[in-house]
């Protein structure tokens, strides 16, 4: 029996667009680190600092890189304070947000997966 013979109820609707939209979105999030500032930013981190101190293990320069690809992906805005030093800030947009409540369940699913794994079940 093939997989195609094997209908799994509830994704009748997926198409091609619908495929190719979620495989985008799919490989914004997977990207290392992003879901870690994803979360960060949504904790309360704004600046720099901020992040890195939420997203433990991430470099200056990747965590620059990620803002910027997140900047231009819609789902960080970043802010420049024009003071004495300049003050920027980031802070998730509201793409940013409705995308964490859309993986909401699967943050849920990763928690009872690692509290089942680690229990041997």
């Amino acid at each position: 029996m093939t997989v195609e013979s094997l209908p799994v109820a509830g994704f009748e609707d997926i198409d091609e667009e619908r495929c190719r939209s979620f495989q985008a979105t799919v490989e914004v999030v997977g990207r290392k680190w992003t879901a870690g500032i994803l979360l960060a930013g949504i904790r309360g981190a704004r600046r720099f600092v901020e992040y890195r101190a939420h997203v433990v293990g991430i470099s200056d320069r990747l965590l620059a890189q990620r803002l910027r690809e997140l900047e231009v992906d819609g789902l960080v805005e970043r802010v420049v304070v024009p003071t004495t030093p300049v003050l920027v800030t980031y802070r998730p947009t509201q793409r940013a947000i409705g995308l964490l409540r859309a993986l909401q369940p699967l943050i849920e699913w990763s928690l009872a997966d690692r509290a089942d794994a680690r229990s041997g079940g």
